[in-house]
């Protein structure tokens, strides 16, 4: 089934020539489903690129799925124009009233900050909190998933030595669960951060569940209270040349920034990037939206 989003977005063009099956409201009001409600919290700089990747994992569901974009009001996006933001997306005031059957809180650049420090810290706790009574089952992306590990269970990021970036090695570690259905023993995904949620803090708190880990990466899939909570730490969303993208941009502004690992054939960012994690990163977003948000959602979601 397809994702329904409006009809001028411009990632629809680029969806739609991968041969993903998008439906424009025009056509989706011809139909007589209710689909399932997604709002999406994009806290990226370059939000175009993160509104694709998000919406080429969403759609592949046999769900139909309506999409939201949210943007902040008490920060002011220096890589989107305001003409593309003020077309498409809406603001917490917009919407607070409202219940949505799914939340993503995207990844931020701002994770060697201090959380309080961060100038939109407040508004996003009002939406965390908002998100307990508002919304089914929330999935937190990288920076989003130590915020919501830190404001709901108060457990703190630390500074890595060097950054993690690249491509890594997962382990699943209780496949009964039904968010990581389908996995392989092993599976990679890429991670772009300078931070790491300590192991032993999540493993001391009874309330949060470790799915799947990285013996350099650290831990990768959190789960709280059944799956109302979903903390990812990574980036399954990313497409094949985000990666390349961020390192050849830190090497233009002369930043120390060493070479994704597990990424270039042979090590050489002449050659393009190897794509190794789409099949587990589409697996991920379809459990997540069938056995957390569509099983447990009410049909009415004024209830």
């Amino acid at each position: 089934m397809p994702i329904k989003i409006q009809s001028d977005l411009p990632a629809k063009g680029i969806l739609e020539s991968e041969n993903i099956f998008v439906m424009d409201e025009k056509r989706a009001s011809t139909q007589d489903i209710r689909p399932l409600e997604i709002i999406i919290l994009n806290l990226m700089p370059i939000k175009e690129d993160t509104e694709t990747q998000l919406l080429r994992e969403l759609s592949n569901t046999p769900l139909q799925v309506e999409v939201t974009f949210m943007q902040l009001e008490t920060h002011t996006s220096k890589h989107t124009s305001a003409v593309h933001l003020n077309k498409f997306y809406c603001t917490f005031s917009d919407i607070k009233d409202k219940k949505y059957d799914g939340l993503i809180i995207t990844g931020a650049p701002v994770e060697q900050m201090a959380f309080e420090d961060v100038n939109y810290w407040d508004e996003l706790t009002t939406i965390m909190d908002w998100s307990k009574t508002n919304v089914t089952s929330t999935f937190h992306i990288c920076w989003g998933a130590q915020a919501g590990l830190y404001y709901h269970y108060g457990i703190d990021k630390t500074l890595l030595d060097k950054k993690c970036f690249g491509i890594y090695k997962h382990r699943v570690l209780n496949r009964k669960v039904p968010l990581v259905r389908g996995f392989d023993d092993y599976f990679y995904a890429p991670h772009s951060r300078h931070t790491v949620v300590p192991r032993e803090a999540i493993e001391a708190n009874e309330n949060l569940m470790v799915l799947a880990e990285s013996e350099e990466a650290g831990v990768f899939i959190v789960m709280a209270d059944n799956g109302k909570q979903i903390f990812v730490t990574g980036h399954p969303e990313y497409d094949r040349i985000t990666l390349d993208g961020e390192y050849k941009r830190d090497l233009e502004k002369g930043l120390d920034i060493e070479m994704p690992i597990n990424y270039y054939p042979d090590n050489d960012p002449s050659k393009r990037p190897i794509l190794s994690w789409r099949s587990h990163a589409n697996n991920l977003y379809t459990n997540w939206l069938n056995y957390y948000v569509y099983q447990n959602t009410p049909y009415d979601l004024g209830r």
